[in-house]
């Protein structure tokens, strides 16, 4: 079976780290991904890097394999924002690894505190209460004592909290080089294996 993993996308900046984990997880035969943006996210998409996605989940997968030069994906769901039909909302078909790449703190907010109000979310909670991976890039600056709060009780329920910070003693060239840095570390925290920076 592959390794299902739940891709998130809320309306943080940060859109290139989504382009760049999808090239990375759709790579992968044994990775399955399921997507889903907020309507903040697909504004924020388009604002970023001039990608045009859709409240049509089918039309949104359609631009991201473009977006990533991939013409088949055979393991590549998308589902809308408030579809609760989908395995992603259910502890009975819970992923694997559920990744909020960027997250705001809003949805942090909600999450922190049980309110699974959208799939997003949704998928969160049952991460948490399913005891899977959940890995939540928040973006954000500066974080407020509030954000703090929040981040310290999911962190402290095993939740990966993944700041999305570039390092520079890898001395990066190019701001795709800081990308992969970022989602080299989420990927690590989500146990796949990738070669994205050199290791120490």
């Amino acid at each position: 079976m592959p390794k299902s993993i739940t891709l998130a996308v809320t309306g943080a900046s940060g859109m290139p780290y989504v382009i760049a984990l999808l090239k990375e997880l759709l790579a992968r035969e044994d990775v399955l991904v399921n997507f889903v943006i907020s309507k903040a996210g697909i504004v924020t998409m388009h604002q970023e890097l001039g990608i045009s996605l859709s409240h049509n989940p089918q039309l949104t997968r359609e631009k991201l394999l473009e977006a990533i030069d991939l013409k088949v994906a055979d393991k590549f769901n998308v589902y809308g924002i408030e579809d609760w039909y989908a395995p992603v909302a259910s502890g009975s078909s819970v992923a694997d690894v559920t990744i909020v790449c960027p997250c705001t703190m809003a949805t942090l907010a909600k999450i922190a505190n049980g309110i699974g109000d959208d799939l997003i979310a949704r998928s969160a909670d049952v991460a948490i209460k399913e005891r899977k991976n959940l890995i939540l890039v928040p973006r954000e600056t500066p974080f407020s004592a509030i954000h703090l709060e929040n981040m310290l009780k999911l962190a402290q329920l095993g939740v990966s909290i993944i700041p999305p910070i570039p390092a520079f003693y890898t001395h990066p060239a190019t701001i795709e080089d800081m990308v992969n840095f970022v989602v080299s570390r989420i990927l690590d925290q989500a146990g796949i294996g990738n070669s994205l920076i050199s290791r120490w």
